[in-house]
């Protein structure tokens, strides 16, 4: 418990603004003079940061994605444009589809 207290917050926003690999950090961490223990609080708790932003990201996207599918819906129910019909049945839907699959291999990867 008293390693999660030695973990800096803005140490773990540097790792991740300049995209380190885990085992770089480990090796960092390890010329440092830690102990296994700490290392492990370190890494584990980097990779909960680095997976909150991927799921944020996510999350985000499937919002989107949800949103261009309702408002397709809506639109090719009501049919305002007839010359649009297929661009929003087919176009906005898909476009749809493909957002909310981009936010899903965000939050499941």
């Amino acid at each position: 418990m008293s390693n999660a207290l030695l973990i800096d917050t803005a140490t773990m926003q540097q790792w991740l603004t300049a995209r380190r690999e885990p085992k770089a950090i480990e090796e960092e961490l390890a010329a440092l003079g830690l102990d296994a223990d700490a290392i492990s609080a370190h890494l584990k708790a980097f990779r909960r940061l680095r997976n909150a932003k991927k799921q944020t990201s996510g999350f985000i996207c499937i919002g989107i994605g949800a949103f261009l599918g309702f408002l397709s819906c809506v639109l090719t129910l009501i049919n305002p444009v007839p010359a649009l019909y297929d661009i929003i049945l087919y176009g906005l839907t898909s476009l749809a589809i493909c957002m909310i699959m981009a936010g899903l291999y965000f939050i499941f990867e």
